[in-house]
């Protein structure tokens, strides 16, 4: 692989009465701009704030301060940053972003993000990307919606009440004092509330003061009931921002790994609840219940079960509820995911106004957080507590008893301003222009593309985390503990660690071994005639794809063999069409932005042995330009119910696709996409549309 910094030629030149011919045939020739919708991607383009569809496009564009290795433009040609090496050897990308944060963006916006459409909607926050108010329901959407909220709000959450316990505990007796010191005055001279605003104004303005106020501590480390130091629940301080401080290989895995036990053991818990699991009432030691796997997993079924193992009936035929009950739950999910997204939204926009990142403004939304509690100042010190109730029964009274008044003022507004409840959000009002994490991500992502310098994926590897403690900094920890104690709390006790052993190895004896190798026996058997059966089915679908079956085209190459796995991107990604082998081109040199499918990849490797532009161009399926594209959706190389069997029986991982509609309605499928995420990401930060999350 070349190292990085390393430039190379990203496809060949599309000719000018080729790409008007396809666009004749396909997409009608007056959709192709070279304008400015198109000129983001030039670097040479002195494009003003004006061409650009949103503020994120802008950005992208701006000439930045602090610049990383992704905001440097020296080529014409695309520059390989990175894409397939080890973390070590790239660059900076982004400056005043470290490369273990941007990976952490781009990791968390993969799962997020599943499908986009542009849109010629007006962005009321300068902002795109944001969530459509129909976006489709997914339970593999929820559980996304669901880990977000865990790794934003809960986990924010934690930490406050981790720092609320500390202060209390009076174990920072100078820190504790002094809060204790300030309410009490300020309790004398009945100025709680004013002073309350005042350091809330303070923390806002100048970020300096918030780690004198909380300094920081890793959240593993802290007991949230003493405040003192205790030992990380993982065993060992591999994390600082963890709850459990589990080891990670890169930084923010063990907070996404403990956000998908947590969504898994809700799960759990439902589905134990739904079959009636109830393990105090089983006789002990019975063989026969040992040998039985847990059926929680079918939730439906196991309901059923238990139903018909009571007397009852569970056919659908006698129970006339149950059909309308799923229903109407099924129906309020998507208000539920919806409600999910945006607490989690809300919660990012204001981390992101609190502390900045680049090329985001750093001052402005701090000033306007602000400038929206001083007001709360002002107004608390004019106000006493009588004046305080008077009001507030005054505003109970008048929302009671003028329920007409409102819903007339109301269809006022409906009729005169039909936008006014979006107005009114905090997304474009006092935090617009602010992102979410996902619309700073594609920000990023767009830098990268301005610069022809695309972001390297977030490493990855087969490896399991170091299980030793992650090196503590002066700044990382102001407890008042001893450095012994901490210590002692951060790495795994040597004698509790044998003992946990013994202890294991003592119960695992004392078990009934045949018994328990009989169900192992039982369930590889299971397995490994699974595994066979899904083997024959793919081994059919070639068969199926050789006469036709477009089903069994979209099958093939779903699992690909440990050869076929090599370094792609960041301008050719293997994958199928129409269930032939090929790559799948990005060309940004060319006049017109493109994305094509062909059987050679854009370097002259792959089946293609010609050399000439001509003969390389019969082997092009199909040309898109990227303007053209309207829509961009994630599709599974198999079904969510197929891929869950086939990953159990084989343990290999199955190969995504990805569809693709241009304006014209045109549907372009493509399969066995090894790196999916990365051609998405690409293909939606390198145009002018203004997206929408669906």
């Amino acid at each position: 692989m070349p190292m990085p910094g390393y430039v190379f030629r990203d496809g060949q030149p599309i000719p000018d009465s080729e790409l008007k011919e396809q666009q004749d045939g396909h997409l009608g020739a007056s959709r192709v701009s070279t304008s400015a919708s198109s000129a983001m991607n030039t670097p040479t383009s002195s494009a003003t704030d004006g061409d650009h569809p949103t503020d994120s496009h802008a950005l992208a564009n701006a000439d930045h301060g602090e610049k990383g290795a992704a905001q440097v433009n020296e080529h014409e040609t695309i520059k390989n940053l990175g894409w397939n090496e080890h973390p070590t050897n790239v660059p900076d990308l982004v400056g005043g972003l470290e490369n273990e944060e941007l990976w952490t963006l781009i990791r968390r916006y993969n799962k997020q993000m599943y499908h986009v459409k542009a849109t010629k909607a007006p962005l009321l926050g300068g902002l795109d990307l944001n969530i459509a108010d129909e976006d489709e329901f997914s339970p593999d959407k929820l559980r996304a919606n669901v880990e977000r909220l865990y790794m934003t709000v809960i986990i924010g959450l934690m930490g406050f009440g981790k720092h609320i316990a500390r202060l209390r505990s009076w174990r920072e007796p100078r820190r504790t004092g002094a809060f204790a010191a300030v309410y009490i005055v300020a309790w004398i001279l009945n100025l709680l509330i004013p002073t309350f605003f005042t350091i809330l104004v303070v923390l806002i303005v100048y970020p300096p003061s918030r780690p004198i106020l909380f300094p920081p501590a890793p959240l593993a480390l802290v007991d949230s009931s003493t405040g003192g130091v205790q030992s990380p629940k993982a065993g060992v301080l591999g994390s600082h921002d963890s709850a459990t401080g589990a080891p990670e290989k890169h930084k923010g895995e063990a907070v996404e790994q403990e956000a998908s036990n947590f969504v898994t053991g809700i799960g759990s818990i439902a589905l134990s609840s739904a079959t009636g699991k109830h393990e105090q009432g089983d006789p002990d030691n019975d063989p026969l219940n040992k040998s039985v796997p847990d059926p929680t997993h079918l939730a439906m079924r196991g309901a059923d079960a238990k139903t018909s193992a009571q007397g009852g009936t569970p056919s659908e035929h006698h129970d006339k509820t149950k059909q309308p009950m799923e229903d109407a739950m099924w129906g309020k999910m998507r208000p539920v995911m919806h409600v999910i997204g945006d607490i989690s939204d809300g919660w990012e926009r204001f981390g992101n106004a609190l502390s900045p990142t680049a090329p985001f403004p750093k001052e402005r939304p701090r000033l306007i957080l602000a400038a929206a509690v001083l007001p709360g100042v002002l107004v608390s010190l004019l106000t006493t507590s009588a004046m305080f109730m008077k009001v507030t029964t005054f505003g109970v009274g008048a929302g009671f008893f003028s329920d007409p008044l409102i819903w007339r003022g109301l269809d006022w507004l409906n009729r005169t301003y039909p936008d006014w409840q979006k107005l009114l959000e905090i997304r474009n009002s006092i935090l617009k222009g602010v992102p979410t994490n996902a619309q700073l991500t594609i920000t990023l992502l767009r830098i990268g593309e301005a610069n022809k310098a695309p972001l390297p994926p977030p490493p990855s590897s087969d490896e399991p985390p170091p299980n030793h403690p992650k090196a503590l900094h002066g700044d990382d920890v102001a407890l008042d503990a001893s450095h012994d104690e901490i210590q002692a709390a951060i790495h795994e006790d040597p004698a509790e660690k044998e003992a946990a052993e013994v202890a294991a190895a003592t119960a695992a004896g004392a078990e009934e071994k045949p018994k328990h190798r009989h169900g192992q026996h039982i369930l590889n058997f299971f397995k490994g005639t699974t595994k066979t059966g899904v083997e024959t089915k793919l081994g059919v679908d070639k068969v199926r794809a050789i006469v036709g079956s477009t089903h069994a085209k979209n099958h093939l190459g779903v699992l690909p063999k440990a050869e076929e796995i090599v370094p792609q991107g960041p301008v050719d990604f293997k994958g199928r069409y129409k269930g032939h082998k090929g790559w799948i081109n990005l060309s940004t040199a060319a006049t017109i932005p493109c994305v094509s499918w062909s059987k050679a990849s854009s370097d002259g490797t792959g089946l293609a042995v010609e050399h000439t532009i001509d003969k390389h161009e019969k082997h092009v399926a199909f040309k898109v330009p990227i303007q053209d594209i309207q829509e961009l959706k994630k599709v599974g190389g198999l079904g969510w119910k197929a891929k869950i069997v086939v990953g159990w029986a084989t343990g290999k991982t199955v190969a995504d696709g990805l569809e693709i509609v241009d304006k014209g309605g045109n549907v372009w499928k493509l399969t066995a996409i090894q790196d999916r995420d990365e051609l998405f990401n690409r293909l939606i930060a390198i145009g002018g549309q203004k997206w929408e999350s669906w």
